[in-house]
């Protein structure tokens, strides 16, 4: 059965391969990005919307709901990075990061919600991340924000339980996108060698693991057959075996032994 979408964040990445997929499947695809001009040549439906926005937000769901009646899926998936040290990170970052990760979805989802609920059928695919699993050191507010949807995303399906709205959580670990140049970087302000040697060694890290991460056609095509599903599971993991199994370790393993595991791949010694 066919379905009208909403992909939020479809300019690039993982939304843009999302989008592009769910089009090539039949569906009626909207792609929703803060500046039009970065979608063009695309299968599915270009539209503006800022998240963090909330007449903005507004003005895109009403013109879907007037071209299409309804949105029958909505995949959460706009979002950025910010990296820097937690121990000296000004207020005012880390309410930017949650401003688009985990605001943006709660005001997308609930422009989106009340027509799902009058409909008594939907489907919420938030884009988490295992980094919304486990903490990653000085990508802090980046976990806070995935972990911030965690428990948004939990809370939120028990209250629809009755309603025929389901919730699903997609957890990517890392893929090969343009995330990585886009991060934010707040600069390492303390005289202290040693922290900032360990910070530059975990920001070379992670980006040296998102360089040969998967291409996002791969979280593409899981969201399509959660879509094509009509019992999703509540959580996806989604990527290489040796960061999808990390969730489990963090289970099973004494916490100093997870912690001291964590830093030793990130060059914190």
């Amino acid at each position: 059965m066919k379905k009208v979408i909403l992909v939020t964040g479809a300019s690039s990445g993982l939304g843009l391969a999302t989008a592009t997929a769910l089009a090539a499947e039949g569906h009626t695809v909207y792609g929703t990005t803060r500046d039009i001009k970065r979608i063009s040549d695309v299968s599915f439906k270009p539209l503006q919307m800022d998240v963090t926005d909330d007449a903005s937000v507004n003005a895109a769901i009403a013109t879907i709901i007037k071209a299409e009646g309804k949105i029958d899926v909505l995949v959460n998936n706009a979002g950025n990075g910010i990296t820097g040290p937690l121990y000296a990170m000004p207020v005012d970052i880390a309410k930017k990061q949650f401003e688009v990760n985990f605001f943006g979805v709660v005001r997308v989802s609930s422009a989106v919600l009340p027509g799902m609920i009058e409909k008594k059928q939907g489907l919420v695919i938030n884009i988490g991340s295992l980094a919304g699993l486990f903490g990653l050191p000085y990508q802090g507010l980046y976990s806070a924000s995935k972990f911030a949807i965690e428990g948004y995303s939990e809370s939120l399906r028990m209250e629809l339980q009755n309603t025929g709205v389901k919730v699903a959580v997609v957890n990517p670990g890392d893929f090969k996108t343009d995330f990585t140049g886009n991060r934010e970087k707040v600069p390492f302000t303390l005289k202290n060698d040693k922290l900032k040697a360990e910070f530059e060694a975990a920001v070379a890290a992670m980006e040296k693991d998102e360089s040969i991460g998967a291409s996002p056609a791969k979280l593409a095509a899981q969201i399509v057959k959660i879509i094509g599903k009509s019992k999703p599971a509540h959580s996806y993991l989604v990527g290489a075996i040796g960061q999808t199994i990390v969730p489990t370790l963090k289970a099973i393993l004494p916490g100093s032994i997870f912690v001291k595991l964590m830093n030793d791949h990130y060059g914190i010694k």
